[in-house]
């Protein structure tokens, strides 16, 4: 595209936009271009001065062309940024409110999830699983209440994966419970690594000693424990390092959303997964022996950066922005980068719990609805003002590339008239006598 600057002229701070209305800015179609033009090309050349004079004019307008062009072009940048942050802050306030329903219709005071578990469910789910180590956790911890986390052998243990976390919407935690798959959902979470170590103890030979640590626990209980399970220890895990939400109860972290090649948010992005799991007040802070909270290190290592879409076609046209995988509450997944995962979606018994009504929905809740409604409100005005802005340019960039055709014809005639002018300037050879 041609731009003012190649015509080596100075850019100076433009008038005010009333005066860019389109009406304002067409081309003067008065002025004595023709005239000049007509005389060219009728032989009748007119004087220098007017020239350079006419000359200056068509300058002059493309300077003030230019200058309107990067007016308009530095208001539509400083716009979209400004639609970006607002954004952000809706996507904030909704990840806060934990609306994540497919339906995309906001959260009621009252609405109750019927179809979520319970923690009381979730246990009992767990307990199925008979030749699980998290069965015998659980069983151990439904016979002997919360003495039996003071046992030497379990007082490091802060407990299931599936139930240190809540998800307020049924379908968002089934499919979350789905990417984890059932191995990690049954997890025994600790505080340290002493803490592993007491779970499972070996003999001389390697073999594992099945009277001592859980195998011992289980067998005690009339649970005999059979094949691998997982144990997660907090302290060897890598934290999140960077900042939280800030006024944020949840303590949510403050993860860079992702953005297109155009600078814009996908569309149907709804948030990161580590921040849709609602957690208990006791294991926000200081569980880890270095002082982190469960979101940061539990639940930032097992979901890092995966992102949560609306639908699956909003997750596949996000692809460029995607890295850690993404999900969408109509069952797309993708694990990683380049593997997707295909066919129907799994029937998910084991899934997080919802939280209790009062931690669900913040003391603030009507107040943050307000603010997400005067939001929304002030994107859709941005939005307005950027499309007026936008035709404002695309108004302006005609008038300069006529304004320049213009120009460049004129100089093109006015180098005719000036050469010709010195051909006939020139002396006539005397002749000799």
């Amino acid at each position: 595209m041609f731009h003012p600057n190649n015509m080596q002229l100075a850019i100076r701070i433009p008038s005010s936009p009333a005066q860019d209305s389109p009406q304002n800015m067409q081309v003067d179609q008065s002025d004595k271009s023709l005239v000049v033009r007509n005389d060219m090309q009728n032989g009748s050349y007119p004087h220098a001065e007017y020239i350079f004079n006419y000359s200056k004019k068509l300058e002059e307008d493309l300077h003030m062309f230019g200058m309107k062009i990067k007016q308009h072009e530095d208001n539509i940048k400083f716009l979209k940024t400004q639609k970006n942050k607002l954004d952000e802050s809706i996507l904030d306030l909704q990840v806060i409110l934990g609306k994540y329903h497919s339906s995309g219709t906001p959260v009621g005071e009252n609405e109750v999830h019927s179809h979520s578990p319970n923690d009381e469910e979730t246990r009992e789910q767990i307990m199925q699983q008979e030749k699980s180590a998290a069965s015998i956790i659980c069983k151990l911890n439904a016979h002997h209440g919360i003495q039996a986390y003071n046992l030497m052998l379990t007082k490091d243990v802060l407990g299931i994966v599936a139930r240190l976390g809540r998800v307020d919407d049924d379908n968002l935690s089934r499919l979350l419970s789905e990417y984890l798959g059932m191995e990690t959902m049954l997890a025994i979470v600790c505080r340290t690594y002493e803490g592993v170590k007491v779970l499972e103890t070996y003999d001389k030979e390697g073999f594992i000693n099945k009277s001592l640590g859980l195998h011992g626990l289980g067998a005690s209980i009339g649970r005999n424990l059979d094949g691998r399970f997982l144990v997660i220890c907090l302290e060897h895990l890598r934290p999140y390092a960077g900042d939280f939400i800030a006024n944020d109860p949840q303590r949510r972290l403050d993860l860079l959303k992702p953005r297109l090649p155009n600078g814009e948010c996908p569309p149907g992005f709804l948030g990161f997964a580590v921040n849709m799991i609602n957690i208990d007040s006791t294991h926000l802070f200081c569980l880890a022996a270095n002082g982190y909270g469960l979101r940061e290190t539990l639940f930032y290592s097992l979901f890092s950066r995966l992102q949560v879409y609306k639908t699956r076609t909003d997750m596949l046209q996000a692809l460029p922005c995607i890295s850690d995988g993404a999900l969408s509450l109509d069952g797309g997944m993708i694990k990683a980068t380049g593997v997707f995962c295909l066919g129907n979606q799994e029937d998910v018994q084991l899934r997080f719990p919802k939280p209790s009504m009062k931690s669900s929905l913040p003391e603030n809740y009507i107040e943050s609805e307000r603010q997400i409604k005067e939001l929304k409100w002030k994107k859709e005005k941005m939005v307005e003002d950027i499309r007026r802005e936008q035709a404002l340019l695309d108004n302006t960039k005609g008038n300069f590339d006529r304004k320049k055709a213009e120009f460049l014809k004129f100089l093109t005639e006015s180098s005719s008239y000036a050469a010709q002018q010195q051909l006939s300037a020139k002396p006539e050879r005397l002749t000799p006598r």
